[in-house]
């Protein structure tokens, strides 16, 4: 039996709908390292991903909305046309004693013999992400100040984002603190993105012999060249011929290097690396080339890689729900409640 003239056409006309779109496909495919090349301010947008704030509809000017009682939000000027929001948690033991407190007893906690650590958020979403704040608690519950920022371009802080005026903010809020915190301890969190902030900062306090007490890099990269190489968006064009012409080059026209492997070789405090094995965004095997480079190099700080099972499930930026966590920063920064 054979097919009718009408079941032939449908046919006919599927396969020509088939084709029409896997053209479009292909045209598409095509066309995006164009147009990322031609405008490089695209890959730039998709490294800082500062448009995507989530969660949204959250109001930065009240933490308290995230379960943060015992936070202030504040804002600081890093120069005359940028302001730049940010929270300070204080430890939980000082919960009850923040209630109904001002600016200014904020402030004055800060020299109060409790240690600091100030956080550099990865891309995308603010300074009230989720995970974020769910980390700022389990800190806080160990006896730490927390000082998280959202950089110019992020949150509700004024501006356009760049590495530089990143770095910029980040070295203004930690002057800021030193300014306020006597003798206490100073210790740098970056995370994702954020780590090539932090190690841009640290560089730059070690390079004039004002180290901070320690740096900690939660989920690294190497370089920003080798991560975007590395990420799976990039997986459908990564052996495209010239796909670093075309996807690489236009990032670091952009002035966006956050050069990690760089900047550790020059860092003098001691060094903390946490990285999930089962991390798809940053892979792990680039946290742990980021500490043999650190090894190699001549040194006698003192570096620990800490890395996390895939089979715990941390992923990207769920570390903080390791119960091994608090044990981890005890042994390395020391027990934050002796310092008080």
């Amino acid at each position: 039996m054979f097919p009718s003239k009408c079941s032939l056409k449908r046919r006919s006309r599927l396969l020509n709908r088939i084709k029409k779109a896997a053209l479009w496909i292909l045209a598409v495919y095509f066309c995006i390292p164009f147009v990322i090349k031609l405008c490089p301010a695209i890959q730039a947008k998709l490294v800082f991903l500062n448009f995507v704030r989530v969660p949204y509809f959250i109001d930065l000017k009240s933490p308290q909305d995230q379960g943060l009682n015992h936070t202030w939000n504040f804002y600081l000027q890093p120069e005359e046309t940028i302001t730049i929001g940010a929270w300070h948690t204080v430890p939980a033991i000082l919960w009850k004693e923040a209630q109904g407190k001002g600016h200014l007893w904020y402030e004055e906690t800060l020299a109060s013999g409790f240690p600091i650590i100030l956080y550099f958020h990865g891309n995308a979403g603010t300074r009230g992400g989720d995970h974020r704040v769910q980390l700022y608690k389990v800190l806080s519950s160990l006896g730490y100040h927390v000082v998280a920022l959202d950089y110019r371009g992020w949150g509700d802080s004024e501006g356009a984002p760049s590495e530089r005026g990143m770095t910029t903010d980040a070295i203004y809020i930690y002057s800021w603190l030193r300014e306020r915190c006597g003798k206490n301890s100073i210790y740098i969190w970056g995370h994702s993105l954020g780590t090539g902030v932090a190690t841009n900062v640290v560089r730059q306090l070690c390079e004039k012999d004002t180290p901070p007490g320690a740096l900690i890099l939660e989920s690294p990269f190497t370089n920003i060249r080798e991560e975007a190489k590395s990420h799976p968006f990039s997986l459908i064009y990564r052996y495209l011929p010239g796909f670093d012409w075309f996807f690489l080059d236009p990032i670091t026209e952009s002035g966006i290097i956050f050069p990690n492997d760089e900047n550790v070789q020059h860092i003098t405090c001691p060094l903390l690396i946490l990285h999930a094995e089962d991390d798809a965004v940053i892979p792990f095997h680039l946290g742990r080339k980021l500490y043999d480079i650190v090894t190699s190099s001549r040194s006698s700080r003192k570096v620990r890689f800490i890395p996390f099972h895939k089979d715990l499930g941390y992923r990207h930026k769920y570390i903080y729900k390791s119960p091994e966590l608090s044990q981890i920063l005890r042994e390395f920064l020391g027990d934050p409640i002796s310092h008080h």
